[in-house]
């Protein structure tokens, strides 16, 4: 049974897509296992194109090819592939050794692809280097070595997989007369041993070292001269096997691609750079823009869950000419109201309020601040905790007594770091004791709830402000569904307490805090959506970069591609190692984009005072999004790369 036979073999490429060129034509040949054979020819003859055949590295037109027996013509190319990394060992004319890995990793390479436990192997290999003269140069990189020893090197690469065939396509094309020497008597010693090698070469004292000469011209073989005298060497014995990677060649993979992908990173410095700035500044974004969302988001909670749960707000408007005058006209607010409104259904507490401003004093300091008037109730009402001091009593509210709450912000104006609680304020000239303070509680709306004093309604009405009326009201309902019920109700009592007619029936104005709380807290989640998207368009741009990036490396590495794919690459191992490079890039983008988006947010809160939150859900969202962008932008260059035929991409200039 011949090694390698050839039936009718024909190839034909096209120049633009139309012109033909014909460069094997109806070729037969049979190979038999052992044999030194040299293919020669003139320029254009079909050399190179027969040994790409050959070698699997290209698909004939037409024809048949048998290895060992078995018709492998009609084969895909992830047989091909696993039939190059067993059965053939190439050396190119250009040696082709990567640039970034030193001797030893480039000679180990076809065992990425092997698919099953190559450790054996490897320590043959490296014996191999060693016999070969390279022992020492184990750790250097290619462009550390003569032409001659990148030629060993790559002798070495071939030999490493223990192949049936060694292809060699101008082995000495590139070297001086000694080292071609060298090169031709190694290959002339394995033969011996019993590998078959197939030579290409134009120089005819080359062609003199094999035992059979093909001479090619216009696509076919037109002499095939066997040197008489000359034994062929033993043959080896190989079993042609199908078999898939196994679980040990895919995890093997995985981390030879996970190395190469980074020593990628690092030797293409400024390019890697400007990949992982791009996916830096999306994350960062991301980061910082949801920080500041979700900070807004939780100052509006804490503010809305300041004014209470299950709210209404009630007060009067009065028309005159058109325009409000809010609760100045004739329907007026009382205690009567305050009294009637309390014995609704379903109200918990009904609050009172008066408002005005007063000019606080306390000592040599004095402080400009609102003026609130209402009762017992209103801790209650608001869910407000008095830690320092305590509330007024319903014994002072009636007696009038001159007793005060203040702010935070009034506490810090008069008093510093002193306890208030205890001493005595004058407002608009009248002494008033401080018995509490109020805990921090932000603004709401128009208004700086830190920023005033609090003291019993009618304490406030006839003492301090001189009004004998109520402003409005506030009042809490047990549950959520019954605030349209009472909100009726109020409004029925109000117009008959007040010998309302129905037409001012509009007058009586009812805010729903639920509402309101339910409409800010969906505009600061919108606001927080298009933070986010506007962060995620900056992460967007950075994947299109990346794409680009990714696109021209694919054209810078083609050599390789076509190299790897030579050594046994699938088209799989291609796509899984390019998309390990894109997620690289962004897994280093997205973590340094973390840690500078936190910073950002924390330097936006220290001298912006903006309230910043960064939550471990944001964190995670970033993380994942820049992953996900390295991989679906890093999924068509891929593609492309893996998709490039072994013959095209060696070519490629």
């Amino acid at each position: 049974m011949s090694l390698i036979e050839l039936k009718n073999i024909a190839r034909t490429y096209y120049i633009g897509g139309q012109v033909p060129v014909y460069a094997l034509r109806g070729v037969d040949l049979t190979i038999e296992s052992g044999e030194f054979v040299a293919i020669t020819g003139p320029s254009g003859s079909g050399k190179s194109t027969l040994m790409a055949v050959l070698g699997l590295l290209d698909k004939a037109d037409q024809g048949e090819y048998l290895l060992l027996g078995k018709k492998i013509s009609d084969l895909n190319e992830s047989h091909f592939a696993r039939l190059r990394n067993r059965f053939f060992g190439f050396v190119f004319q250009t040696f082709n050794l990567l640039p970034k890995l030193n001797v030893t990793d480039n000679v180990m390479l076809p065992f990425i692809y092997a698919g099953e436990d190559t450790s054996e192997k490897r320590k043959k290999a490296l014996e191999n280097l060693m016999k070969i003269g390279l022992g020492d140069r184990l750790h250097h990189r290619p462009n550390e070595l003569s032409g001659g020893q990148q030629q060993r090197a790559a002798l070495g690469r071939a030999l490493a997989n223990d192949p049936l065939v060694i292809l060699a396509d101008e082995p000495t094309g590139n070297l001086d007369s000694q080292s071609s020497k060298e090169i031709m008597e190694l290959l002339k010693q394995l033969n011996e041993q019993g590998n078959t090698i197939i030579m290409v070469t134009h120089e005819h004292d080359v062609a003199e070292w094999a035992s059979r000469v093909l001479t090619l011209h216009d696509g076919k073989i037109i002499r095939d001269d066997k040197k008489q005298g000359q034994q062929r060497a033993k043959t080896r014995e190989f079993t042609f096997d199908e078999k898939e990677k196994g679980e040990h060649g895919y995890w093997s993979g995985l981390k030879n691609y996970c190395y190469e992908a980074y020593l990628s990173i690092v030797n293409n410095k400024l390019r890697s750079f400007l990949s992982i700035l791009g996916v830096m500044i999306g994350v960062a974004a991301v980061i910082a823009m949801l920080a500041l969302g979700t900070g807004a988001k939780k100052s509006m909670e804490e503010t809305l869950s300041s004014l209470g749960t299950n709210l209404l707000m009630v007060r009067v408007q009065r028309q005159e000419h058109g325009v409000s005058q809010g609760s100045q006209g004739a329907t007026r607010f009382n205690f009567v109201d305050l009294e009637a409104l309390k014995g609704l259904t379903s109200v918990d507490y009904v609050v009172p309020y008066v408002s005005g401003r007063a000019q606080v004093v306390f000592q040599s300091r004095n402080w400009n601040t609102s003026v609130t008037g209402t009762s017992v109730d209103y801790p209650n009402l608001r869910n407000v905790q008095i830690d320092t001091g305590r509330f007024f009593t319903r014994a002072e509210a009636n007696s009038r007594a001159k007793v005060v709450i203040i702010g935070q912000t009034v506490a810090r104006e008069l008093f510093g770091e002193e306890n208030p609680v205890g001493q005595w304020i004058r407002a608009n000239r009248i002494s008033f004791n401080v018995i509490g303070i109020l805990p921090k509680q932000g603004a709401a709306g128009w208004r700086n709830l830190d920023d005033q004093i609090i003291m019993p309604i009618k304490t406030a009405m006839y003492r301090l402000i001189g009004e004998d009326y109520i402003n409005y009201f506030e009042i809490k309902v047990g549950e959520v569904a019954d605030m349209q019920p009472v909100t009726n109700s109020i409004v029925n009592e109000i117009m008959r307490l007040h010998r309302m007619p129905e037409s001012e029936r509009q007058r009586i104005d009812i805010i729903n805090m639920v509402e309101i709380q339910a409409a800010a807290s969906a505009l600061i989640s919108t606001l927080s959506y298009l933070l986010g998207a506007v962060a995620a368009v900056s992460l967007l741009v950075g994947g299109i970069g990346i794409m680009n990036i990714m696109l021209v490396m694919v054209m810078e590495r083609t050599h390789e591609i076509g190299l790897r794919k030579a050594l046994g690459a699938q088209r799989r191992d291609i796509l899984i190692q390019f998309l390990i490079e894109a997620v690289l890039i962004c897994l280093f983008g997205g973590t340094v984009g973390i840690l500078f988006g936190s910073f950002v947010s924390w330097i936006l809160s220290a001298f912006a005072n903006w309230n910043i939150f960064i939550s471990p859900g944001s964190v995670v969202l970033a993380f994942t999004f820049s992953v996900l962008v390295g991989l679906v932008f890093g999924l068509w260059p891929a593609w492309r790369a893996s998709k490039l035929l072994p013959i095209v991409a060696l070519r490629y200039e």
